[in-house]
């Protein structure tokens, strides 16, 4: 037994693991409700540890709604809100910082624990670590985000509205989703390896050769290839939301009056701000092209996987990897769906929630199904 645990890590460790992931799944979800209800800049200060209590007496209510009318969202975005409305929007970031919190302790509490008592290997050891260190790092530019909408710059210029930049919301849902696939990955490769160790895998001989096999190595390769696709198409999504550009060209698959607006809005020298040699910034900054990227690469994504789930059906795969494999389709072919829908519909709360929640639930299929495609280890 004691080999097992220096070479294995513990069976507690990977379904812990694959909780933790479940959280950050929460989180995501949560916080892209937070975005949405344009909830997250009413907190206006960052206390990771007295910040954990939520105001309670008309005082301390008072004091944060005098210091949320300090900075531009109130004079711009939530222009005369009473005490009430802000109490509701104060709330949705407070508890998006306090799921934050329980998580941290979720994970670091345990974490420690495990590798203290020798449930997991130091390989094991230095994957908790690096996870512990993009945790830490998630909350870090989470902050960083936020002082982003803070500005006092805002609140003199008419023509700019209040917002986190578009590039620390990528970032930080960017961060959240790595978080996510490593805890994922991590814990579904301690359940396979405890499994083969104690001779629970069926015919493990058999589905060590197959997963060398060299069709299904390059299946494996291009699953990996179509899993980095839909992280970008994820993370495009969140430079959409950044800039409000699901607001514009509420129709599908038009763009107005043709499939693509004009040459002259889409590449404009505004957006170079004087430079010329800037003009790249209409890729990352100018919402009509921007929303154009994402529903090229949404469909790109879609195409992709529909031809992986098109071979993938010819290809002998472990059953396991089937279901993956449908799934992913099946998640895919939901999300096509949900993104339009919150397109033509003028991006409604429910339907957008829906769109990102599903967009995590492609991404953990398609690592579903890489992970399954891995060969086994030697034990």
């Amino acid at each position: 037994m004691s080999t097992t645990r220096r070479t294995v890590d513990a069976p507690i460790v990977g379904y812990w693991s694959l909780f933790c992931a479940s959280m950050v799944f929460g989180i995501v979800v949560w916080g892209g409700l937070t975005r949405l209800t344009e909830s997250g800049l009413s907190i206006v200060e960052w206390k990771p540890i007295t910040g954990a209590k939520l105001p309670t007496s008309d005082l301390e209510w008072d004091v944060e709604f005098e210091k949320y009318k300090q900075h531009p969202e109130y004079h711009k975005v939530h222009v005369g809100i009473t005490l009430e409305d802000f109490q509701r929007i104060y709330f949705m970031e407070w508890f998006h910082r306090n799921i934050g919190r329980l998580f941290g302790i979720v994970f670091l509490g345990p974490a420690a624990y495990f590798v203290a008592k020798g449930k997991v290997s130091r390989r094991g050891a230095a994957k908790l670590g690096g996870l512990g260190v993009l945790l830490l790092g998630q909350g870090v530019m989470g902050w960083y985000m936020v002082r982003s909408g803070l500005k006092e710059g805002m609140r003199e210029r008419d023509d700019d509205l209040p917002r986190v930049s578009q590039y620390r919301l990528t970032s930080h849902l960017a961060l959240a989703y790595v978080l996510y696939a490593g805890l994922a990955l991590y814990g579904w490769n301690v359940l396979r390896s405890n499994r083969l160790a104690r001779g629970k895998l069926p015919n493990p001989d058999h589905l060590r050769a197959l997963l060398l096999s060299r069709d299904i190595r390059m299946f494996r390769r291009k699953i990996a290839a179509s899993a980095l696709l839909v992280g970008t198409t994820c993370l495009s999504g969140a430079m959409v939301a950044g800039l409000d550009a699901g607001l514009l060209y509420n129709e599908f698959p038009m763009m107005g009056t043709g499939i693509t607006p004009p040459l002259s809005e889409l590449w404009h020298e505004f957006y170079a701000r004087g430079n010329p040699s800037n003009m790249w910034r209409n890729f990352t900054e100018n919402p009509t092209l921007v929303q154009l990227e994402h529903r090229v690469l949404a469909m790109t994504t879609f195409f992709v996987l529909s031809v992986m789930w098109w071979r993938g059906r010819g290809l002998q795969l472990p059953q396991g990897s089937r279901v993956a494999l449908h799934a992913m389709y099946a998640l895919a072919t939901l999300q096509v769906e949900l993104g339009v829908t919150t397109l033509v519909n003028g991006v409604p709360i429910a339907n957008a929630s829906a769109h990102q929640a599903n967009s995590v639930l492609l991404l953990a299929s398609a690592l579903r199904l890489y992970h399954t495609l891995r060969p086994l280890a030697r034990i």
